[in-house]
């Protein structure tokens, strides 16, 4: 069945983005106000873009025409921490997804407790395994209710029991039992049932088809 998406009604286009494209990772947002309010939220329109430099994206919906908290501080400040959230983390991520209003510190309602940034104001959740001191490289409107924030990593916290090699920036990623979004209103997915597939080779596959073709 074909969806074209220039005759759908947006909701029905974004029922078939989130049913379809999964799991997505979560960037579990902590950005400061003007005023040194702090702001987390959760938002799973996310991923990495680059690696050299280091570059992370993040899909920002509005609150009718006005941004929401997260979008704003960023503009303002030029600064924000991604926090990944893990599968022990995934209730008090729930609670800062409410659509609190400005002035209720989602922080503060999750009782999460944070740790001070290196590099930027905004802190991080102190219990998250992984988290991204990012900088704004540019923001994107893209329509009246999306906006794109693309953000260099300037520093990364790992939790320590999670390191295997620090010198040869070797993770343990099951360990950090971290979960994605599904569809729906409250699907999620382990990262811990995992599969192994080498890559190919030219080489390899150059001779495994000069041998089907002998054989």
């Amino acid at each position: 069945m074909q969806f074209d998406f220039s005759r759908l009604d947006p909701r029905d286009g974004y029922k078939l983005i989130v049913s379809t494209v999964v799991p997505r990772p979560i960037a579990w947002v902590v950005t400061q106000g003007p005023e040194g309010q702090l702001n987390a939220g959760p938002f799973s329109f996310f991923n990495a873009f680059s690696g050299d430099p280091p570059v992370v994206g993040i899909g920002i919906g509005k609150r009718g025409a006005a941004m929401k908290d997260t979008a704003r501080n960023i503009l303002a400040s030029g600064e924000f921490a991604v926090n990944l959230v893990s599968e022990e983390m995934i209730h008090e991520m729930n609670i800062t997804g409410i659509e609190f209003g400005p002035e209720v510190d989602e922080i503060a309602e999750a009782k999460l407790a944070t740790l001070p940034s290196v590099r930027i104001k905004p802190p991080r959740i102190a219990d998250s395994p992984v988290a991204l001191e990012c900088e704004r490289l540019t923001t994107v409107d893209i329509g009246d209710s999306r906006v794109i924030v693309i953000g260099r990593v300037l520093l990364m916290h790992v939790r320590d029991d999670c390191v295997l090699d620090p010198q040869r920036c070797y993770i343990d990623t099951p360990k950090l039992r971290l979960v994605g979004r599904m569809h729906g209103r409250g699907w999620y997915a382990r990262t811990t049932d995992r599969f192994e597939l080498p890559r190919i080779e030219v080489k390899d596959w150059e001779a495994r088809t000069k041998a089907a073709a002998e054989g």
